[in-house]
């Protein structure tokens, strides 16, 4: 049964476009029309492969009128990727799965920061794929202080020194919980607060 359920949810993963519906939904909720628009296909593509996604019980969806909302079965997707690396590594003692996982988790950290930053430090690009934006994000809000409050400026100010488009990165750094904003200040959240790149699949 369990083999059953990760071939079943893995199916549902075999297709670019209901991969990249997956990845535009995990910044949030989303109606066809938008997601089409996003993706460069027509609504009823959309509606294709988002009831294949809705059978594997990977995304929800909600009425709005004659608006219908998708978004991501977060607890199943989880759980799902889980149990495939459970299942493919059942044999294996949890010492060395532990092992095995802190090091790719620093392979990825070490490659995306290669890959994203300059020689002097700059941002490239902003990822487009949530866990390398969180290795990124995670990467440049480390450098700022703990217990100080910054004004918006001064954010910016730090953020152009990475990358020109500071108004988004200073959203994100809001939107994963590394940093809030009280009356017009910044100042990081504790780091159990932050939105955490090892803990996705």
């Amino acid at each position: 049964m369990q083999l059953d359920k990760v071939v079943n949810y893995h199916k549902a993963l075999a297709d670019p476009t209901r991969i990249k519906i997956l990845i535009l939904l995990a910044e949030g909720e989303l109606n066809g029309q938008v997601l089409a628009e996003k993706i460069g296909v027509t609504p009823a593509t959309i509606t294709h492969h988002a009831a294949k996604l809705r059978e594997a019980s990977l995304i929800k969806e909600r009425r709005d009128k004659n608006t219908i909302y998708f978004s991501l079965n977060h607890y199943f997707i989880k759980n799902s990727a889980s149990a495939t690396e459970n299942l493919i590594y059942q044999r294996v003692s949890p010492e060395r799965t532990a092992e095995r996982n802190l090091d790719a988790d620093q392979q990825l950290r070490e490659s995306v920061i290669k890959n994203f930053f300059t020689q002097d430090g700059r941002l490239k690009s902003i990822p487009a794929q949530l866990k390398k934006k969180l290795i990124v994000l995670t990467h440049i809000v480390s450098m700022l202080e703990n217990g100080r409050k910054y004004s918006e400026k001064e954010i910016n100010e730090f953020i152009s020194g990475f990358h020109e488009d500071f108004a988004t990165i200073r959203r994100e750094f809001i939107m994963h919980h590394f940093m809030y904003r009280d009356n017009g200040a910044y100042e990081l959240n504790p780091r159990e607060m932050w939105a955490r790149w090892e803990d996705l699949k």
